[in-house]
C-alpha cells in the first residue's frame, strides 16, 4: 500500500477546472503493483464482469469493494460500473431487473446474492438534457439522477475519494481518478468537490463519512467534517424509508456505538431520532445510558457472531419516549397501564416512522417486547410457563435485563429481582416441558376450503383404519 501511496503522490497536476481532489489522469496501478486477485472477488460478480467484457462493453468493479480489497478486508457486496444502459444490460442477464427511480439500476440476481450494475454517471451540462433526465428539488438535492456518461465523468460524481476507485476486468489493474488510494494510506476521508455542494445534493451523504469514518478508521478531513452540523437538518427530506436502510448500516455492523457517539456530536442522530432528542442532552441519566448499553450490547453480539434484530434495536431506543407518553396518558385519563402502553406505542410508533420508517415486521415484535415487560411483573404459577415458551421471550428477557442494568437507583431493586427470578426459572424449566419448543406439540394441518369438501364432488367417506374427524 505505501509503494501505491508514493505512485499516487506521482501523479500529474489537477486540471483546475476538475472538481477539487480529481486527476488530470487517472493514475492506473497495474496488476503486478496491487494486491486484488480475482480469488477474492465473488463469483457471481466475476461473471457479471465477464459477460459485459465479453459483450463489448467496459466493466469495472468499483467503490467500496475495490477499497476494503485493498485493505484487506472482506467487502459486503461487489457493485459493478459498465458504459452499458440498464437495457443493455436487462438483455445479457435473464436474471435482471430494473430498479430505482432516482437513478436507475440493474439489480443481477444469484440466489440471495445481488450483483448491482450501474451505467456511468454524467453532468448535466445542457438544460434541456437536465430537464429530460435530472431533476433537483429547492434545497438542490438530486430527485432524478438519469444522466449518463463516460467513466472520467462517473469518478467526479462520486462521493469521496476512496470509493473513486475502479478495477478493470479488461488488464486486471486499478484505475484510481483522485488519489484515492494516497487517501486510504493516509487514513484520511475527503470529499470530491465542494462538500456543502455535495450534502446538498444528497445529505444521506453525511451519514455515510461517519459510517466510513469509523469502519475505515479514517479521519474526516476538515472540509468534509466542518459542514456537517449547519446542513444536519437537510436529513428532513431524505424519505422514511430510505434512512430506515442507511440506520441498518450504521447500527447493525458492528461499529453501533461508535456511530451513535459520532453522530450525536454532529447533531445527525437527533434528526434520525427526534423523540430521543433530549435524552442526549443528560448524559449522566438513565435513558442516555440505556442508549449507550444498547449499542455496545450490539456490537458485542456481532463480535461473538450472534444474531441480531431492529426490533430490539428499536424497541430498546424507544422505551423511554414510550414510558413518557404512558405517564401522561394515566395521569391525564387514568388509563390502567396495559391500555396506556397500547395506545402510547401507536403514538410513538406515528411519529418515529415520520423520520424513520420501520417496517411492520419489527415494529410489532418491539411492542410485544414491550408488552412482555408488564406481563414479567404479574407472572405466577402457569403464567410462568406460558411466558418462558413465548417466541419473543428471549429478546424480552435481554431486554429486562438491559434496563436492570440501566436503571435509576430506585428502580434497580425491583427490576434485578425481576430479572433474577426470570433467570432462576430458565434454569429449572425442564427440556421435556410442554414449554419446549422442540417438544411442543405439533400444529394441526390446515385445512382446505371451508366445510372440507372438494371441488369437483363429493368428500370420500374415511378407510375403518383412518382416525373419524
Amino acid at each position: 500500500m505505501k509503494a501505491l501511496a508514493k505512485k499516487a503522490l506521482g501523479a500529474k497536476e489537477q486540471n483546475s477546472e476538475l472538481p477539487a481532489n480529481i486527476l488530470a489522469k487517472p493514475i492506473v496501478i497495474s496488476r503486478d503493483q496491487h494486491p486484488i486477485s480475482r480469488k477474492d472477488i465473488a463469483e457471481p460478480a466475476l461473471k457479471v464482469l465477464y459477460r459485459l467484457h465479453n459483450a463489448g462493453y467496459e466493466a469495472y468493479l468499483v467503490g467500496g469493494c475495490v477499497r476494503d480489497l485493498l485493505l484487506g478486508l472482506k467487502p459486503k457486496d461487489f457493485d459493478v460500473a459498465t458504459n452499458a444502459s440498464p437495457e443493455q444490460v436487462h438483455k445479457l442477464f435473464r436474471n435482471c431487473r430494473l430498479v430505482g427511480r432516482r437513478f436507475r439500476l440493474a439489480h443481477i440476481m444469484f440466489g440471495r446474492e445481488v450483483i448491482e450494475v450501474a451505467t456511468f454517471r454524467g453532468h448535466h451540462d445542457d438544460e434541456t438534457e437536465e430537464q429530460k433526465h435530472a431533476k433537483r428539488d429547492a434545497q438542490g438535492m438530486l430527485v432524478r439522477d438519469n444522466v449518463y456518461g463516460t467513466i472520467e465523468e462517473d469518478a467526479q460524481r462520486r462521493d469521496f475519494t476512496v470509493n473513486a476507485l475502479y478495477y478493470n476486468i479488461a488488464d486486471f489493474a486499478i484505475y484510481d481518478f483522485a488519489n484515492g488510494v494516497r487517501d486510504i494510506e493516509a487514513g484520511v476521508l475527503r470529499m470530491i468537490g465542494d462538500a456543502e455542494t455535495r450534502y446538498r445534493e444528497d445529505p444521506v451523504r453525511m451519514l455515510r463519512a461517519i459510517r466510513f469514518a469509523t469502519k475505515l478508521s479514517m479521519r474526516m478531513d476538515d472540509s468534509v467534517a466542518q459542514p456537517i452540523n449547519e446542513h444536519a437538518a437537510l436529513l428532513q427530506n431524505i424519505p422514511p424509508a430510505r434512512l430506515f436502510e442507511e440506520c441498518l448500516k450504521l447500527f447493525t455492523a458492528g461499529k453501533a456505538l461508535a456511530n451513535f457517539e459520532m453522530l450525536s456530536d454532529y447533531h445527525l442522530f437527533q434528526q434520525l431520532f427526534p423523540l430521543l432528542k433530549s435524552y442526549l442532552e443528560a448524559p449522566d441519566e438513565a435513558p442516555y445510558q440505556m442508549i449507550r448499553q444498547t449499542f455496545a450490547d450490539t456490537d458485542s453480539r456481532i463480535q461473538q457472531g450472534l444474531s441480531i434484530t431492529p426490533a430490539y434495536l428499536f424497541a430498546a431506543l424507544l422505551w423511554w419516549p414510550l414510558q413518557a407518553r404512558m405517564e401522561q396518558l394515566m395521569f391525564e385519563s387514568g388509563l390502567p397501564p396495559i391500555d396506556a402502553m397500547n395506545i402510547a406505542a401507536a403514538d410513538v410508533w406515528g411519529r418515529q416512522v415520520q423520520t424513520v420508517s420501520v417496517p411492520k415486521r419489527f415494529t410489532i415484535p418491539a411492542r410485544e417486547i414491550w408488552q412482555m415487560q408488564q406481563r414479567f411483573e404479574r407472572a405466577k404459577g402457569k403464567r410462568v410457563q406460558t411466558l418462558l415458551s413465548h417466541p419473543r421471550f428471549r429478546a424480552a428477557y435481554d431486554f429486562l435485563l438491559l434496563r436492570a442494568a440501566t436503571a435509576t437507583p430506585l428502580e434497580r431493586k425491583q427490576l434485578t429481582a425481576q430479572a433474577e427470578f426470570w433467570t432462576a426459572q430458565q434454569k429449572d424449566h425442564s427440556p421435556s416441558s410442554p414449554a419446549n419448543h422442540d417438544n411442543a406439540a405439533p400444529a394441526r394441518k390446515k385445512r382446505g376450503r371451508r366445510g372440507g369438501r372438494r371441488r369437483g364432488g363429493p368428500r370420500k367417506k374415511p378407510s375403518g383404519d383412518a382416525p373419524k374427524s
